[in-house]
Protein backbone atom coordinates (compact mmCIF):
# COMPACT_ATOMS: atom_id res chain seq x y z
CA UNK A 1 0.00 0.00 0.00
CA UNK A 2 1.73 3.32 -1.38
CA UNK A 3 -0.77 5.71 -0.14
CA UNK A 4 -0.74 9.02 -1.48
CA UNK A 5 -3.12 12.54 -1.05
CA UNK A 6 -3.54 14.39 -4.50
CA UNK A 7 -5.72 17.73 -4.68
CA UNK A 8 -8.57 17.31 -6.21
CA UNK A 9 -8.17 19.13 -9.75
CA UNK A 10 -10.63 19.62 -12.55
CA UNK A 11 -8.90 15.97 -13.82
CA UNK A 12 -10.07 13.56 -11.07
CA UNK A 13 -12.78 15.39 -9.38
CA UNK A 14 -16.05 13.32 -11.42
CA UNK A 15 -14.27 10.03 -10.00
CA UNK A 16 -13.98 11.70 -6.78
CA UNK A 17 -17.62 12.02 -7.07
CA UNK A 18 -18.47 8.16 -7.84
CA UNK A 19 -16.80 7.37 -4.13
CA UNK A 20 -19.40 6.09 -1.51
CA UNK A 21 -19.51 4.89 1.53
CA UNK A 22 -21.84 2.02 2.34
CA UNK A 23 -25.34 3.02 3.10
CA UNK A 24 -25.36 2.79 7.38
CA UNK A 25 -22.46 5.00 7.24
CA UNK A 26 -24.53 8.09 4.80
CA UNK A 27 -25.55 9.62 8.14
CA UNK A 28 -21.97 10.24 9.61
CA UNK A 29 -19.94 12.07 6.43
CA UNK A 30 -21.03 14.09 3.68
CA UNK A 31 -21.04 13.18 0.35
CA UNK A 32 -17.88 14.54 -1.59
CA UNK A 33 -20.11 16.99 -3.33
CA UNK A 34 -20.71 18.64 -0.17
CA UNK A 35 -17.65 18.69 0.17
CA UNK A 36 -16.19 20.02 -3.10
CA UNK A 37 -19.15 22.78 -2.71
CA UNK A 38 -17.78 23.77 0.73
CA UNK A 39 -14.63 25.10 -0.84
CA UNK A 40 -16.67 27.53 -3.17
CA UNK A 41 -19.43 28.46 -0.82
CA UNK A 42 -17.26 29.10 2.32
CA UNK A 43 -20.39 27.65 4.67
CA UNK A 44 -17.74 28.41 8.11
CA UNK A 45 -17.06 31.92 6.95
CA UNK A 46 -14.74 33.74 4.55
CA UNK A 47 -11.47 33.59 6.39
CA UNK A 48 -11.64 29.67 6.41
CA UNK A 49 -9.82 27.91 3.26
CA UNK A 50 -10.46 24.65 2.60
CA UNK A 51 -8.02 21.77 0.26
CA UNK A 52 -9.67 18.74 -0.91
CA UNK A 53 -7.90 15.47 -1.47
CA UNK A 54 -8.30 12.33 -3.24
CA UNK A 55 -6.99 9.35 -1.26
CA UNK A 56 -5.13 7.22 -3.93
CA UNK A 57 -3.50 3.65 -3.41
CA UNK A 58 -0.82 4.07 -6.51
CA UNK A 59 -2.78 5.33 -9.33
CA UNK A 60 -6.33 4.06 -7.65
CA UNK A 61 -8.52 6.36 -5.75
CA UNK A 62 -10.04 4.76 -3.01
CA UNK A 63 -11.08 7.92 -0.62
CA UNK A 64 -11.27 11.78 0.00
CA UNK A 65 -10.12 13.82 2.59
CA UNK A 66 -10.27 17.30 3.37
CA UNK A 67 -8.25 19.99 5.31
CA UNK A 68 -9.81 23.53 6.37
CA UNK A 69 -7.98 25.74 8.29
CA UNK A 70 -7.83 29.49 9.28
CA UNK A 71 -4.70 31.15 8.97
CA UNK A 72 -2.14 32.15 11.73
CA UNK A 73 -3.99 30.19 13.79
CA UNK A 74 -2.72 27.20 16.77
CA UNK A 75 -5.74 25.34 16.76
CA UNK A 76 -7.95 25.78 13.61
CA UNK A 77 -6.53 23.35 11.47
CA UNK A 78 -9.38 20.64 10.73
CA UNK A 79 -10.07 17.47 9.09
CA UNK A 80 -13.42 16.99 7.37
CA UNK A 81 -15.35 14.87 5.01
CA UNK A 82 -12.82 12.00 5.64
CA UNK A 83 -14.39 8.66 4.33
CA UNK A 84 -12.76 5.75 2.02
CA UNK A 85 -14.80 4.37 -0.56
CA UNK A 86 -17.36 1.23 0.58
CA UNK A 87 -15.10 -1.17 -2.06
CA UNK A 88 -11.69 -0.34 0.07
CA UNK A 89 -12.72 -0.33 3.42
CA UNK A 90 -11.30 -2.56 6.43
CA UNK A 91 -8.19 -2.73 5.01
CA UNK A 92 -6.12 -0.19 6.32
CA UNK A 93 -6.70 2.86 4.12
CA UNK A 94 -8.37 4.88 6.61
CA UNK A 95 -5.50 4.64 9.31
CA UNK A 96 -2.89 5.65 6.51
CA UNK A 97 -4.64 8.09 4.80
CA UNK A 98 -5.19 9.66 8.62
CA UNK A 99 -1.62 9.17 8.96
CA UNK A 100 -0.65 11.46 5.52
CA UNK A 101 -3.25 13.93 6.39
CA UNK A 102 -1.70 14.73 10.04
CA UNK A 103 1.66 15.21 8.79
CA UNK A 104 0.68 17.34 5.85
CA UNK A 105 -1.05 19.70 8.36
CA UNK A 106 1.96 19.46 10.50
CA UNK A 107 4.36 19.79 7.68
CA UNK A 108 2.54 22.84 6.26
CA UNK A 109 1.85 24.85 8.62
CA UNK A 110 4.70 25.22 11.85
CA UNK A 111 2.04 27.36 14.07
CA UNK A 112 -0.36 24.15 14.11
CA UNK A 113 -0.64 23.13 17.60
CA UNK A 114 -3.89 21.10 17.48
CA UNK A 115 -5.69 19.44 14.49
CA UNK A 116 -9.06 19.26 15.09
CA UNK A 117 -12.29 16.95 13.49
CA UNK A 118 -16.08 16.32 14.23
CA UNK A 119 -17.18 12.62 14.57
CA UNK A 120 -20.54 11.29 15.52
CA UNK A 121 -20.31 9.55 18.63
CA UNK A 122 -22.23 6.16 17.14
CA UNK A 123 -19.62 6.06 14.38
CA UNK A 124 -17.74 3.65 16.59
CA UNK A 125 -15.16 2.51 13.79
CA UNK A 126 -14.12 6.27 13.23
CA UNK A 127 -14.03 6.86 16.95
CA UNK A 128 -11.73 3.39 17.50
CA UNK A 129 -9.74 5.33 14.64
CA UNK A 130 -9.45 8.47 15.89
CA UNK A 131 -8.65 7.54 19.76
CA UNK A 132 -5.80 4.97 18.43
CA UNK A 133 -3.88 8.71 17.14
CA UNK A 134 -4.73 10.44 20.51
CA UNK A 135 -7.48 12.29 19.45
CA UNK A 136 -9.70 12.84 22.28
CA UNK A 137 -13.12 14.37 23.00
CA UNK A 138 -13.01 18.07 23.65
CA UNK A 139 -16.57 18.58 25.06
CA UNK A 140 -17.54 21.01 22.35
CA UNK A 141 -20.54 20.16 19.82
CA UNK A 142 -20.78 20.96 16.45
CA UNK A 143 -24.33 20.35 15.18
CA UNK A 144 -24.61 16.77 15.91
CA UNK A 145 -21.07 15.80 16.12
CA UNK A 146 -18.43 15.68 18.80
CA UNK A 147 -15.16 17.88 18.24
CA UNK A 148 -12.45 16.09 18.78
CA UNK A 149 -8.69 17.14 18.91
CA UNK A 150 -4.94 16.17 18.76
CA UNK A 151 -2.88 17.71 20.44
CA UNK A 152 0.76 18.59 18.25
CA UNK A 153 4.08 18.82 20.17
Amino acid sequence: MTIQLKSVTRENWEEALELKVNEKQNKFVPSVAVSLAKVYIKPDGDNVEYIPFAIYDDEKMVGFIMHAYVENTTNMYWINGFIIDENYQGKGYGRAALSEMVKWIVNRFPKCKEIRLTVFRENEAACALYKSFSFQPTGDVYGDEDVWFLSID
